[in-house]
């Protein structure tokens, strides 16, 4: 069992930086992959990115990759989102969850969820 608690959203306006921690209890975090999601009001949730279990590997949807970083720091059972060049579209409530698969990109494939986050970016 893996609880994850987010936590670092909050406003910016567009072009700014927000790093958000994903923060995961219990000894076992190391044998998961991470992945991080958002949800826009009135749309699906979508996945946004992926951390293997060592933190070797990531994997990034094309609408974020070269702004977003996701890292992990298994010592401190935590999982990073840094998101850079920030554009209104990417509010979202993020969310991080895990998964003991590598690489799944569908909700239904990540087996804990957090609570989520609220990212508010504005023009």
């Amino acid at each position: 069992q893996v609880q994850l608690v987010e936590s670092g959203g909050g406003s910016v306006q567009a072009g700014g930086s927000l790093r958000l921690s994903c923060a995961a209890s219990g000894r076992t975090f190391s044998r998961y992959a991470m992945g991080w999601f958002r949800q826009a009001p009135g749309k699906e949730r979508e996945f946004v990115g992926a951390i293997d279990w060592s933190g070797g590997v990531t994997y990034y949807v094309g609408s974020v990759k070269g702004r977003f970083t996701i890292s992990r720091d298994n010592a401190k059972n935590t999982v990073y989102l840094q998101m850079n060049s920030l554009k209104p579209e990417d509010t979202a409530v993020y969310y991080c969850a895990a998964a003991f698969k590598w690489l799944v990109l569908t909700t239904e494939s990540y087996e804990y969820w957090g609570q989520g986050t609220q990212v508010t970016v504005s023009s």
